[in-house]
């Protein structure tokens, strides 16, 4: 069955996220702001899931129609054809955002949406009560200047929760987000890779992950796995198929490091549980203390900032050893995400090759991207 898809994203991330739904063999319809819309079929919602690095949810496009007045909404809603998706027994609830629309009522648009939807049911199974005792399924309606795009989300939990979270520190960088932060960095197997300021271990793994082409969901469950629109048959083999994937030979070789032991041990206790601890060096170290034994490093990390530093002094003392080790090291790559406007002066004393604006939970923040010099 040919399928929309929306793979939903973080603000600044939606080119990452279109780079992979076209690596996934799959056709753009278009790029808008925090969403990425392709055409697909049910093996396409698994294997969007299943690999999807840097996306936050794989949504199925149930309609579109402009909703000026509450009769449009429910029309709209009830020409959807809910039956091919939503069992007898299905539990649904609706969820609803109003942007620059005339149905501003958040609360009046998902009664009026949830009316329309069970009188479809109703008509197709005569039935006028429904138990809601089988799978859920999550309804979002988006009114976007009068125009009401209606979804429903297959992931469930949001991308990001790949399940090796076994171990949580104050402030960790969601998964996606650091597996963004990786694919932009360019960084290939065969070159070393580290995170001096690595917390609970996230890009570190998220990296691995990449270096050795595993599924970032291979460890978790979907929403539309019990929904019954999917064979069984259909997610055994897109699974089975991913994990053949996997590249046991690739050259993997990550250092991590942090000044907090605790920070250090969740690390290691994540790392074992998504599989890749075999693949990342964990020390307890101050990145002073790091010394490059080779060329052509890459350095992709999360430093501390914002409410997270405690004093102005170590932010200027991170940033005084940083700039230090790049003038002694010109063959090394930078890739630093930070809210700190004046990191490139302060740190780098001269402009970045390359920036990008992105948000690291509700912090605004930049992404600074130094290219290393070419060596032999």
């Amino acid at each position: 069955m040919k399928l929309e898809l929306i793979a939903t994203a973080t603000f600044g991330l939606e080119a990452v996220v279109r780079r992979e739904i076209e690596a996934l063999g799959f056709k753009i319809v278009k790029r808008e702001d925090g969403r990425v819309t392709y055409i697909a079929n049910e093996a396409g919602i698994v294997r969007s899931n299943l690999w999807l690095r840097t996306a936050d949810r794989v949504l199925i496009k149930m309609g579109e129609f402009e909703a000026m007045t509450f009769e449009d909404l429910f029309q709209g809603m009830k020409a959807i054809p809910w039956e091919t998706l939503i069992p007898e027994n299905g539990d649904f609830r609706i969820e609803a955002a109003s942007v620059k629309s005339k149905l501003s009522s958040v609360p009046a648009c998902q009664s009026v949406a949830e009316k329309a939807l069970i009188s479809r049911l109703e008509e197709t199974y005569g039935e006028q009560r429904f138990s809601k005792s089988g799978a859920l399924f999550a309804i979002k309606l988006r009114l976007l200047k009068d125009k009401c795009t209606v979804t429903v989300d297959t992931s469930g939990a949001g991308l990001h929760k790949r399940g090796y979270r076994v171990s949580n520190i104050e402030a960790p960088i969601k998964e996606t987000l650091a597996a963004a932060l990786v694919l932009l960095s360019f960084w290939k197997p065969g070159r070393l890779l580290f995170d001096p300021f690595c917390g609970s271990g996230t890009i570190a793994i998220e990296a691995a992950l990449i270096g050795r082409n595993m599924p970032p969901g291979q460890n978790r469950s979907f929403a539309a796995e019990s929904w019954g629109f999917i064979p069984k048959e259909i997610w055994k083999r897109e699974r089975a198929e991913a994990y053949k994937k996997t590249d046991l030979s690739a050259d993997i070789r990550i250092q991590a490091s942090d000044i907090s032991k605790n920070a250090i041990k969740a690390a290691v206790e994540n790392a074992e549980k998504a599989g890749v601890r075999k693949d990342i060096n964990f020390s307890v170290n101050s990145f002073m203390s790091f010394g490059a034994n080779e060329p052509g490093g890459v350095i992709v990390s999360n430093p501390p900032y914002g409410e997270r530093i405690g004093e102005k002094k170590q932010l200027e003392s991170i940033y005084k050893e940083l700039g230090r080790f790049f003038d002694g090291n010109p063959t090394w790559s930078l890739f630093m995400i930070t809210s700190d406007k004046g990191f490139e002066q302060e740190a780098m004393g001269r402009p970045a090759d390359r920036r990008r604006k992105l948000y690291n939970g509700r912090i605004e923040t930049t992404y600074y991207q130094y290219h290393g010099t070419k060596y032999e």
